[in-house]
């Protein structure tokens, strides 16, 4: 007999990955939308940034914990403490490699915030799916 494998040891499904794409999706255009609007109001493009992430942060945590890894039997509070964790880490890289691209390129701001932002959205994606969600035995 077998024993019931925890949520973060099954395959990884489409049905996962297009839910993650769309809520990252939506996640990253609030963000980018964010950093977009308020550059051009005097806003620096570094604090700019962490606007974005705050208002992206609420957008990712709702969509994840209901669609990406849905919370079947597990607290949701817990599930928000280690993904402000992991959420806050990726930022602290997102802003290091944000502020990185605009000191040692001509990149435009929204180029190089793209840049950050896809790049770690997998780093996310996995933190996400095997800690921050993942079901505890």
């Amino acid at each position: 007999m077998s024993a019931a494998r925890p949520a973060s040891a099954k395959p990884v499904g489409i049905r996962e990955v297009v839910a993650f794409g769309a809520v990252g999706g939506a996640a990253f255009l609030v963000h980018f939308a964010v950093v977009a609007v308020t550059v051009p109001l005097g806003v620096v493009p570094l604090l700019a940034n962490v606007f974005g992430f705050l208002a992206a942060f609420a957008v990712s945590f709702v969509g994840h914990a209901r669609w990406s890894f849905p919370a079947e039997g597990r607290p949701v509070a817990a599930a928000l403490k280690r993904f402000a964790a992991v959420a806050v880490s990726g930022f602290v890289l997102n802003e290091i490699a944000y502020a990185g691209l605009l000191r040692v390129t001509s990149l435009d701001y929204r180029v190089a915030l793209f840049i950050v932002l896809c790049a770690v959205a997998g780093l996310t994606w996995l933190a996400g799916r095997y800690w921050a969600f993942a079901h505890r035995a």
